[in-house]
């Protein structure tokens, strides 16, 4: 599986086109973009348009949604979900092959395209598998049911006679008696209807699905094979510098453009508060941006990282109800020891590896928009706003994304490059510089963490109270026994403190890998190890004497099995830690080892070992990888990350302040993959990120017996802390 240059257009992308649901086709329309191939129109209801259940209503429940048989047998897998390194053009494609009875290398992937893919609103949260893939394995079962039908016809046998392997049907007893999927389509379009809908193989059936498989996209991107969007080039193509403001709030007084002017080829335009030089070159537009004399006000904020955590508490917006039951008060009367702590998260960037771009070009009423982007469908309305058109006209096409972690669900840059195409009058590409990433970027919430708990004589958790502030509600449900509990959410993070209060954030703020689970868990998960100290315990004997959880604590013990030390009271001096979390139905439970410089504050992890039951493992070698990936981005909102601010300024503009992970940090990472295949697939994008804040600072705590209680935690921090103790 490659990609391949569309028939239609100047880009690569996964796979050939093909049918989809993302804009309004009429039946007419879509056929002729589909080409010859097998196309099935299935029987639901009194009859399912092409469009219906695509938006808004889960995903739509018609095969030509997902895929298409080609006459030379190769069979294109669309979908609105994108690849930015996850590794799901793979898996994805693994699934249909699978259900289809196909060869892998013969599955082409349209991916995040709007024209001709079923709506999705975006790829985040580790979605793609758990829930694009059950309907994508049914459309391909439902695929293969029709070419079954039409082979029983072609080789004058019975239905149930028949087989599928490798792109073929053939007589289960008469294997030489076959005819391929290609001859069976012989470029004609074919309209079959089927009254019911084929059950999906079973696991134990499985010949692609389940085994170890590289990424099919790995030869492309080591060689630059591999498209981005700032690698489109188009006749006329203008690149644009804009002017930025100094610090968030600051608002444009003035802005003298006439050196910028001046510059041959340069082209100066405004619109409102947004003001960009364009040319045919990006380093000309950029040496002009810096002619420009602009006057701003000065922001209204006057936060830093000294003050944020007391103003986001005193910005906390009405407090939700998690989740509840029993009786704080009841449980407190049954505690007889009783633990309070709190816990604070600062701002952490996406930094990704490519920064956001897009490119937009404009003809007549209809737009063409490549773009980095998690949310290719968002974007398509969003544009479709801006430039007040309809969104059936404005096609989104979504190359490779080099990384998102959640900050490309938002679209500045693809606003930004519309609006300039349309003054213009040529394709705009707005490419953010690194600088230009760190201020636009919308960064992990900064928290606050308060928590309340108690321990009844036989060491059991009697009650628990959690407040978080700004982080959000997913994952501060504790995993474990608790009778008496309420946890409540101040803020989801992601905005305001609600109508009437003072705005909690000086910037944006959004989705960060396993958004809110990483500090949510932080919080907990060290609270659990205080607990653990607290009733005389190991770690590991405190939290498997609080689960009921059967499953969770098969992933704890096969943790433990793998790490091969003994846990005992903390702190022990051996510098070993461990966290568990259920992240949306996926169980991690991660142990790690580390080594402290006491008189530096400097970590080192020497070794992480991660279970994890995600269900059914489509791609193991994809899982692990993206585990391994996980704890290593996780090392950075340990260890390091963290958004420097100061009255509106980020302080923070590239990686000479802003310290990512380094290859030289990584620790010997061991992955278990506990085989739970009768469970339907579960995320594996961000599980393991989450718990990597708790499980490095419990680690801290048993190697020098410093409770740290802030991310990220520096060794300014651990020195602090260790005075101060």
């Amino acid at each position: 599986m490659k990609p391949v240059k569309s028939r239609d257009d100047e880009y690569t992308m996964f796979g050939p086109d093909g049918p989809g649901t993302g804009s309004a086709l009429e039946r007419r329309q879509f056929l002729k973009l589909a080409g010859g191939g097998l196309i099935v129109f299935f029987a639901v209801g009194d009859g399912l348009a092409l469009q219906e259940g695509a938006r808004g209503g889960g995903y739509p429940d018609d095969p030509n949604a997902y895929l298409k048989v080609g006459p030379d047998g190769r069979v294109t897998c669309f979908t609105g979900k994108i690849e930015m390194g996850q590794g799901i053009i793979t898996s994805l494609a693994m699934m249909l092959a699978e259900e289809l009875d196909v060869p892998l290398e013969a599955v082409d992937m349209v991916m995040g395209d709007t024209a001709l893919c079923p709506y999705d609103a975006g790829t985040f949260g580790s979605r793609s598998t758990k829930y694009f893939g059950p309907p994508m394995r049914q459309a391909a079962a439902e695929a293969r049911g029709v070419l079954v039908r039409l082979a029983a016809a072609r080789l004058g046998a019975a239905e149930e006679e028949l087989a599928t392997k490798d792109g073929t049907v053939y007589i289960a007893k008469r294997p030489s008696k076959k005819v391929t999927y290609a001859e069976l389509v012989g470029g004609k379009k074919i309209e079959v209807r089927l009254e019911k809908k084929p059950p999906i193989k079973p696991y134990s059936k499985h010949a692609v699905s389940g085994k170890p498989t590289l990424r099919t996209d790995a030869r492309a991107k080591v060689t630059g094979e591999a498209k981005f969007s700032g690698d489109i080039r188009l006749p006329g193509l203008l690149y644009a510098s804009i002017l930025r403001p100094p610090a968030h709030g600051a608002k444009l007084k003035s802005a003298d453009t006439a050196a910028a002017e001046k510059i041959p080829g340069a082209r100066v335009v405004r619109d409102g508060d947004l003001v960009a030089v364009l040319h045919e070159r990006p380093d000309v537009a950029a040496e002009a941006l810096t002619l420009i004399e602009a006057e701003f006000e000065p922001s209204a904020s006057k936060l830093d990282n000294t003050t944020i955590f007391a103003h986001l508490r005193n910005a906390a917006p009405r407090a939700e109800v998690v989740v509840e039951a029993g009786n704080l008060d009841e449980g407190a009367k049954l505690a007889v020891k009783t633990v309070e702590r709190s816990y604070f998260a600062h701002y952490v960037a996406h930094a990704p590896s490519e920064p956001h771009t897009a490119v937009v070009q404009i003809e007549g009423d209809r737009a063409t928009v490549w773009a980095s982007t998690q949310s290719p469908f968002r974007a398509q309305g969003e544009i479709a706003q801006t430039l007040g058109i309809p969104a059936a006209n404005v096609r989104v096409i979504t190359p490779f994304v080099g990384c998102g972690f959640g900050g490309k669900n938002q679209g500045g840059q693809i606003v930004e490059a519309a609006r300039l195409a349309k003054l213009a009058g040529k394709p705009v590409q707005v490419a953010w510089t690194r600088r230009e990433e760190f201020f636009n970027d919308t960064f992990r919430p900064a928290a606050v963490y308060n928590i309340r708990s108690g321990l009844d004589a036989e060491n059991r958790i009697v009650f628990w109270e959690y407040k978080n502030y700004h982080a959000g509600s997913r994952s501060s449900q504790p995993v474990y026994d608790i009778p008496h509990k309420r946890v409540l959410s101040f803020g989801g993070g992601f905005g305001g403190g609600g109508a009437g209060a003072v705005p909690a954030h000086p910037f944006g703020t959004g989705a960060w890998r396993g958004p809110g689970s990483n500090t949510n868990i932080f919080a907990t998960e060290s609270h659990i190890d205080i607990m653990a100290e607290t009733a005389g315990l190991s770690p590991l004997e405190f939290r498997l004497k609080n689960l009921a959880d059967a499953r969770m604590k098969k992933v704890v013990g096969a943790a433990a099995d793998k790490f091969g030390r003994t846990f005992a009271k903390a702190p022990t001096g051996r510098g070993y830690g461990i966290a568990i979390t259920d992240y949306l139905g996926t169980y991690v439970a991660t142990m790690a080892e580390v080594e402290v410089d006491k008189e530096k504050g400097a970590v080192r992890v020497v070794r992480v070992v991660c279970a994890q039951d995600t269900g059914e493992v489509i791609n193991p070698e994809g899982a692990r990888m993206q585990i391994e990936g996980c704890i290593t981005m996780g090392l950075g909102y340990c260890l390091t990350e963290e958004i420097r601010f100061k009255d509106g300024r980020v302080l923070d503009e590239n990686f000479d302040t802003y310290e990512i992970p380094r290859f030289s940090w990584l620790p010997k990472i061991e992955v278990v993959l506990v085989d739970n295949p009768d469970m339907a697939p579960q995320g594996c994008g961000e599980p393991a990120v989450t718990v990597m804040g708790a499980v490095i600072a419990n680690a801290i705590y048993d190697a020098i017996g410093v409770r740290m209680d802030t991310l990220p935690m520096t060794p300014a921090r651990i020195k602090s802390e260790r005075k101060t103790d």
